[in-house]
């Protein structure tokens, strides 16, 4: 449907009448995420080799896609601030991605030595990271590191994402960090992971 949307929006197709009216399936379930626990994070980095070990670490720190940390060049970390800047990419929009300390001494790290416009994540051969060039060596990281989960490297987004939701880190939050314009995603992936507030609510207040 968004596909249709945006070709009306370009002016490929005169209406959008077709399928305007067109509902989701009912009670249609999300599919089930697959994250990451701290230890299994820990484990899968220390089985990486030195480049895919760099840009796992970006992925763990940012919640970004494989995609955008390909971008990612030296001058877009913001020591500043403790903030990376995601130029624009899937959701069409940049936006500010917010480090923690460990992250910070990373970026610090990843960024000594590299000129401004020179790309953070880079291969062993100093060549650029390319589409799906990641796959085949996070697939042996993941063996190495006796993973039993179906990793690939979105599951990195998704486990930066759920350790937000399990701290209790706003929904909106997240959203904002992950790029999305609302909450709606984060809430049907992630919000289960989170405390209920209604529930909590009524058991902290009922007398």
């Amino acid at each position: 449907k968004a596909i249709l949307n945006k070709a009306y929006n370009d002016g490929k197709v005169a209406h959008d009448d077709a399928w305007r009216r067109v509902k989701p399936f009912p009670k249609v379930d999300a599919p089930r995420i697959e994250y990451l626990e701290i230890d299994e994070a820990k484990r899968l980095v220390n089985a990486c080799p030195t480049d895919l070990k760099q840009i796992v670490r970006g992925a763990l720190y940012t919640g970004c896609r494989y995609s955008e940390l390909t971008q990612i060049q030296a001058q877009d970390y913001r020591a500043n601030v403790g903030k990376v800047y995601i130029k624009p990419s899937k959701s069409g929009k940049p936006r500010y991605v917010t480090l923690n300390q460990e992250g910070v001494k990373f970026f610090e790290q990843a960024c000594l030595g590299k000129s401004a416009s020179e790309p953070i994540f880079l291969k062993e051969s100093g060549e650029p990271w390319g589409r799906s060039h990641q796959q085949r060596p996070l697939k042996a990281a993941v063996k190495n590191a006796r993973i039993t989960k179906d990793v690939n490297f979105h599951t990195l987004r998704h486990t930066h994402a759920s350790q937000l939701a399990m701290r209790d880190v706003p929904l909106q939050v997240i959203a904002q960090q992950l790029g999305h314009s609302d909450t709606r995603i984060v809430e049907k992936h992630y919000a289960h992971l989170s405390t209920d507030y209604v529930s909590t609510t009524i058991r902290d207040n009922f007398p």
